[in-house]
């Protein structure tokens, strides 16, 4: 039996119907089941209560961003020989065959139920189809950016980019639609997945400090309204 890395966990969804609290810590260990469950009403409430005390403040200039003021993509940051994009492939994807030699490090093939639209999507690694998926920040690392993350420290902003709570394997074309947009202009698709989706964006901003627009927290909350 193939050992996983670290960080192959739970589904964010199923680890959500545990407390959003957890979401960190259990992100780290399981299985992948139970994609489509919406988080619990204690889950919901937890997140409320880490909203409330979020700071609302509007954005900062985009000035000086770029992405390698967090670190060289896709790091192995927890030095379990794997680089942070393979780990979170080996996590949400379904079915998958690694390059030999790896260490099941190299992610080949696999199929990924994607909770951003709800499409299954068959992953292949290569030049011209390995965008098919891709590994999205909840929290976009620019959008980060204007809102604290120039203050951090550079271990920080590495550690940010590379957090599993704060990244989801999803549907290639969609990550690109999203870009760096917060919750007041972007949401998935399929409905179904909002409650969850916000409460994850939530739980990393409570994590890291990462402030919200009045707009941003509008948008939570009527989300969280509707879960």
């Amino acid at each position: 039996m193939r050992v996983r890395a670290l960080v192959a966990g739970l589904s964010t969804v199923a680890v959500l119907a545990t407390g959003c609290g957890e979401l960190d810590a259990q992100l780290s260990t399981g299985d992948s089941s139970d994609k489509a469950s919406k988080p619990g009403s204690a889950s919901i409430s937890d997140a409320r209560k880490k909203l409330a005390k979020l700071q609302v403040k509007g954005r900062a200039p985009r000035t000086g961003f770029d992405r390698d003021k967090f670190g060289p993509s896709w790091a192995d940051v927890d030095r379990n020989g794997c680089d942070t994009r393979n780990d979170i492939l080996k996590r949400d994807l379904e079915d998958e065959t690694f390059k030999s030699g790896t260490h099941d490090c190299i992610v080949l093939t696999g199929t990924l139920k994607d909770p951003y639209s709800g499409k299954t999507i068959k992953f292949k690694r290569g030049q011209d189809t390995s965008t098919a998926v891709q590994i999205d920040h909840l929290i976009p690392l620019s959008d980060a950016w204007q809102k604290g993350a120039q203050q951090w420290s550079a271990t920080k902003r590495k550690e940010f980019a590379n957090d599993p709570l704060n990244l989801q394997a999803t549907d290639g074309p969609l990550n690109g639609q999203k870009s760096d947009s917060d919750a007041a202009t972007w949401l998935p698709p399929l409905k179904s997945y909002r409650c969850t989706y916000i409460a994850r964006q939530i739980d990393v901003k409570a994590k890291y400090d990462v402030w919200v627009t009045a707009a941003e927290k509008s948008a939570m909350e009527t989300i969280l309204d509707d879960c």
